[in-house]
């Protein structure tokens, strides 16, 4: 992976090296402030584990997931071509990829020899991307031969834009957990939105140390590398896994989800086959199932990809629709709430952790930046815009159907109002677009461990994702409950990947070079996560049994 070129690659021909260093220096004394990040890529990048261990697909099957391609849009920067390329699925249905290629070698390097060998990789590709141009311009050319790396078709230069990277963490960050922050309310109170605020910081500051983790060293890119730096390969492993099972339950979430929204557009829908009887919400899961499963088959997913853009869209959108219900149509703000519900606040902890469950892509969004020094800025306007999506969403669903609200929102919102179509509308297609992103890295990682003899095969792939598919809507079904199991995600899964192990990984990776102020700080996190995590485990898991046996 570390050896892999990107979709396209840049040559800058000098006809005087020192022009090259002189510009090299320049962009040192822009940069000025650091040099401590720099310092740590002093020599180039060699061949290491990271590459070559389970999973490898992960860098480029998060970045597919996560990705929003460059539209042409002035803010966003300019428009990455390579984004609308073939994506990991363009060559076969299912590629498979071995050692070999992910350790092919670099056929040139990304400047000429003759420039000091000792340019920091990182330098490198901002250097080739973003300096200005000397007296004597170099000629700047793109490789004619485009060669994609581990056959995904998804670059892993610097190539990404400020606006794009914050749009790509938006686009992780606000997702469905935004329809259950007025439900998350009603179980907490109004204090329990304290609760949601401290995440947001807290999280924030997390994704700010696996910054430092991955400066530490030029071989880190991705969240399970960091992993296997903190505590090998049995960390890598192990946090791969949670990460995958987050992502699993996500689909099953969708699931719930659809069939929810379409059961209340269609409450008297129903079918009998063969002695069983669908009712209107397992009709709609199963249809939403029948829907999805030919796009987690498809051969290029970059289409999906493109579209998933517009989940930030529909966020906004449903938001807007509950504002608009509220205050134009008249529905009103009567009620009081309750200040804190002491019984039902670990549930709220559950669903207020998952709305910053993006931890898992901070590291691909970071190592992809054409700017990697503005990351803090990109974390910080994610973060505010999301927060104040989430915490105004949750007061105004709230104050609108006050201990009436449902796991989402949008449940509760009159059905014969315009606005009311249109949100649950947008819930409805959001998640079409978003749920073969979510679930292909889930199969990618699955696929590097067929046996040698099936590599080329259609066929075992097929069926790893069609079972796939299939059990998330058996786990849907048998675990109806929206609200319940987004809480026992974000108790269970987004605590561990958000609050517990960033720090952990931190301390351990740096050790010896952690003021006491900061290591205190990281433990005092930890404590919190693994508090919230255990008490919002639990609580979930008590309400659905008990809803089960009901």
């Amino acid at each position: 992976m570390k050896n892999s070129v990107s979709d396209q690659s840049f040559y800058i021909e000098s006809e005087d090296d020192e022009e090259v260093e002189k510009l090299e220096y320049n962009r040192n004394e822009e940069d000025e402030g650091n040099e401590e990040f720099y310092a740590s890529f002093s020599s180039q990048r060699k061949n290491s584990s990271y590459a070559t261990q389970w999973p490898q697909s992960y860098r480029q099957s998060i970045d597919l997931y996560s990705s929003v391609p460059s539209p042409t849009i002035g803010f966003l920067g300019t428009p990455t071509l390579s984004r609308l390329g073939s994506s990991f699925l363009s060559s076969s249905l299912t590629r498979r990829f071995t050692p070999e290629s992910l350790n092919a070698p670099v056929k040139k390097p990304l400047l000429p020899p003759s420039v000091d060998d000792e340019i920091q990789p990182h330098k490198r590709s901002t250097y080739s991307l973003a300096t200005s141009a000397p007296s004597r311009k170099p000629s700047v050319r793109f490789d004619e031969k485009v060669q994609v790396d581990h056959g995904h078709g998804i670059p892993l230069g610097r190539q990404s834009s400020y606006g794009q990277a914050v749009v790509n963490g938006i686009n992780v960050l606000c997702g469905v957990g935004i329809l259950s922050t007025p439900y998350a309310a009603k179980e907490g109170g109004w204090l329990g939105l304290i609760i949601l605020l401290t995440f947001a910081v807290l999280s924030f500051y997390t994704g700010l140390l696996l910054r430092q983790c991955l400066d530490s060293s030029p071989e880190l890119e991705t969240y399970p590398d960091i992993g296997q730096a903190a505590f090998g390969s049995t960390g890598r492993i192990a946090l791969s896994i949670i990460l995958y099972v987050e992502l699993y339950a996500s689909c099953v979430d969708y699931i719930i989800l659809e069939g929810d929204n379409l059961s209340s557009l269609f409450p008297n829908a129903h079918i009998s086959l063969g002695g069983f009887d669908l009712n209107s919400r397992r009709l709609f899961s199963l249809m939403t199932t029948v829907a999805v499963l030919p796009t987690v088959w498809l051969r290029d997913l970059s289409v999906l990809s493109y579209i998933s853009a517009g989940g930030v869209v529909a966020s906004f959108l449903v938001v807007f629709c509950l504002f608009w219900v509220g205050l134009v149509d008249q529905v009103g703000f009567h009620n009081k709430g309750t200040v804190l519900n002491l019984s039902t606040l670990p549930v709220a902890v559950g669903l207020y952790g998952f709305c910053y469950s993006g931890h898992a892509v901070f590291p691909n969004i970071y190592t992809s930046m054409a700017e990697p020094r503005k990351f803090s800025s990109v974390l910080l306007s994610c973060f505010g815009i999301c927060s104040l999506l989430y915490a105004g969403t949750a007061v105004m669903g709230y104050k609108m159907f006050g201990e009436a609200t449902e796991s989402q929102f949008t449940l509760n919102m009159p059905k014969d109002l315009v606005a009311s179509k249109i949100a649950v509308w947008a819930t409805i297609v959001n998640p079409f677009t978003k749920y073969a992103l979510t679930l292909s890295p889930v199969a990618m990682s699955l696929e590097e461990l067929l046996p040698p003899r099936h590599l080329k095969s259609h066929v075992y792939p097929m069926l790893i994702r069609t079972a796939l598919v299939v059990s998330t809507l058996l786990v849907g079904l048998s675990v109806p409950f929206f609200g319940l199991v987004l809480s026992l995600i974000g108790s269970l899964l987004t605590m561990l990947v958000t609050l517990i192990l960033p720090p952990a990984c931190y301390l351990s990776i740096l050790r010896g070079k952690v003021g006491c102020i900061q290591a205190t700080i990281c433990i005092i996190i930890i404590a919190v996560g693994a508090v919230s995590s255990a008490f919002g485990t639990y609580s979930a898991l008590t309400k659905i049994i008990q809803n089960l046996s009901s």
